[in-house]
């Protein structure tokens, strides 16, 4: 379970949002300038609340009443942003390892769960090309397989779907909500397209910073 109530001032107004996320796909709608990358950000650790609580299980990442915040690489929470952050001069494997690496998983154990992640997303024949090489779908999986890799606690997308043209969007949206079937973590995933939220069972709705509809 991720929960959260904070509050973060923004230029033109306050993000005032509290919810409890439940393991599985909730989808976070609304328009531009909502607030929605915001609350993602400071899940993430990537911005701090003005004031509030997140909490991931029974762990407390940010409190601002204790003074409490636990860094982005202690969090244990993986963020796949809408242009899925690749590094262009590595190929698929050494993407998909570098957040082990960075968390200093040793070589045999990261080997092995590169291999997983791989398999887990078709995506082992690529192995070795350059992600500049591959397809929107192909650099989406390659995104997902690096996220996972690290067996995180909780999962954050960005608008995953958005760096597509529409008709590659329309056959990635089925690939991908396959794939997060399968993941039985708290799994935010921020996006403007209605479509999206026609395949999960759950949504936020949110406008200037404020949570209108919960389905």
């Amino acid at each position: 379970m991720l929960r959260f109530d904070v509050h973060k001032q923004l230029r033109e107004f306050t993000l005032m949002i509290a919810d409890e996320i439940p393991n599985g796909v909730t989808v976070v709608e609304g328009p531009s300038g909502a607030g929605k990358t915001t609350l993602l950000r400071m899940i993430a650790g990537l911005v701090h609340p003005d004031t509030g609580q997140i909490a991931l299980g029974e762990r407390m990442l940010s409190d601002t009443a204790t003074a409490t915040f636990v860094p982005p690489y202690q969090r244990n929470v993986a963020y796949v942003f809408q242009e899925y952050a690749l590094f262009p001069h590595l190929d698929v494997t050494q993407n998909v390892a570098y957040g082990l690496r960075a968390r200093h998983v040793q070589k045999a154990e990261t080997a092995t769960r590169v291999a997983a992640a791989l398999e887990r997303f078709e995506i082992a024949a690529l192995a070795k090309a350059r992600v500049t090489d591959l397809s929107g779908g192909q650099r989406q999986r390659v995104a997902l397989a690096r996220a996972l890799a690290v067996e995180p606690a909780a999962l954050l997308l960005d608008e995953p779907l958005a760096a597509l043209d529409p008709a590659t969007r329309e056959r990635v949206r089925g690939e991908l909500a396959t794939m997060l079937a399968s993941v039985n973590i708290p799994t935010l995933f921020v996006s403007h397209d209605p479509a999206d939220h026609s395949l999960f069972g759950r949504a936020l709705h949110i406008e200037r910073g404020r949570l209108t509809q919960l389905s």
